[in-house]
């Protein structure tokens, strides 16, 4: 099948039967095309002709941006790992340990690969398999997420010539992860006594584990009552701070103790606000601990971000205005608030009695004052 002058052409070449001697065509479709006066041809391995033509239009396009078809088949997917962590690390990208977990995955799948082999079918293959791994849509989907990234930073660097079409999953992102003061109450008793302070400042403040961990003696202010995260550190990078209210000050009053004796024993100087007793170093991770306690609690696959999400509905509750809850938690946008599923049937019930009293007063009618007559 021809095209225009200059647009190439897909075709199924012939063969001559060995049995019969009459020639057929095959049924995979191949591609012609030309690059400086140079014709090329190249099998799409494929048997859909309109998958085919996708491939031709695909080596046209890197035809028009001038890029040698040999250059591109040299590419290879840890070129493309290069270009992405050489991008996180210019942007200083707070994210890089998420990218690092997806790079493990799409290596395992990608590593070796040219990325010319790399096309909308192995996506959609190692989305498969990755579900097949009872790995979660949002997860699959942040790996894809950076695997695009990659292939849009290539295209700029002018070693792709094609992205690929991303077929990203549906997500059901309403959070159901929250933690009744009895049930954390609980997780408290079960925990290490160097993570107990940690959870209740995530309890009461609903930031994320990776803001309280970086926090330092220095971010603590017990004479103005606040804790603060400074312009840059959070997530969408604007400070913030919380104030020390009661149940958050004597946590951190009693880490306050708790750090000076450590000092004294160890002789070293203990900056991060969050330390292991044993050591004096900073907590970096507690999974298991945690894993354990939660079970042990009766709250087992329970997250240290539904701490997060049990402050924001906590605030809530107790009357604190949106916004204001909106700031203290760090949650930029009202869609993502939404998302925690904040209005929880306890507030729904009070306000469903308001409304049956107001009906109820409504259907009585208005009150008739009753004036006595003189006699």
């Amino acid at each position: 099948m021809s095209s225009r002058r200059g647009q190439g052409m897909v075709y199924r070449p012939t063969y001559q039967d060995k049995k019969t001697g009459k020639k057929k065509r095959q049924d995979v479709w191949w591609v012609q095309y030309s690059i400086g006066g140079k014709r090329h041809r190249e099998s799409t391995r494929t048997t859909v002709h309109s998958e085919a033509v996708r491939f031709l239009h695909r080596r046209l396009a890197d035809r028009g941006r001038g890029v040698s078809r040999r250059d591109l088949e040299k590419v290879t997917f840890e070129d493309l790992e290069a270009l992405i962590l050489a991008d996180y690390k210019k942007n200083q990208r707070r994210s890089t340990d998420r990218l690092q977990r997806s790079l493990k995955y799409l290596r395992s799948a990608f590593g070796g690969w040219r990325v010319v082999d790399i096309g909308e079918d192995g996506i959609d293959r190692y989305a498969v398999a990755r579900l097949g791994e009872d790995a979660a849509h949002a997860t699959v989907n942040r790996e894809l997420a950076a695997l695009r990234r990659m292939f849009r930073l290539g295209a700029r660097a002018r070693i792709v010539g094609h992205v690929p079409a991303f077929d990203l999953l549906t997500e059901d992102n309403v959070r159901t992860g929250f933690l009744e003061e009895t049930e954390f109450a609980a997780l408290l008793c079960n925990l290490p006594d160097y993570l107990q302070p940690l959870a209740v400042a995530g309890y009461v403040t609903g930031w994320r584990k990776s803001e309280l961990l970086s926090r330092e003696w220095r971010h603590v202010d017990f004479k103005a009552g606040w804790i603060r995260l400074d312009p840059g550190e959070t997530k969408n990078r604007e400070g913030r701070q919380y104030p020390l209210i009661p149940r958050l000050r004597e946590a951190l009053e009693q880490q306050a103790e708790r750090r000076r004796e450590v000092e004294r024993t160890t002789g070293q100087i203990i900056n991060a606000v969050f330390f292991r007793y044993s050591t004096g170093a900073p907590i970096k991770s507690f999974r298991k601990a945690w894993a354990r306690a939660c079970v042990a609690a009766g709250v087992p696959g329970l997250f240290f971000h539904d701490l997060r999400r049990t402050a924001a509905r906590n605030l809530i509750r107790a009357g604190i205005a949106e916004k204001i809850a909106m700031d203290l938690t760090g949650h930029r946008t009202r869609s993502i608030f939404d998302r925690y599923a904040i209005v929880d049937e306890i507030l729904l019930a009070e306000q469903t009695e308001k409304l049956t009293q107001h009906y109820e007063k409504m259907a009585a009618g208005p009150e008739r004052k009753v004036v006595p007559l003189n006699g």
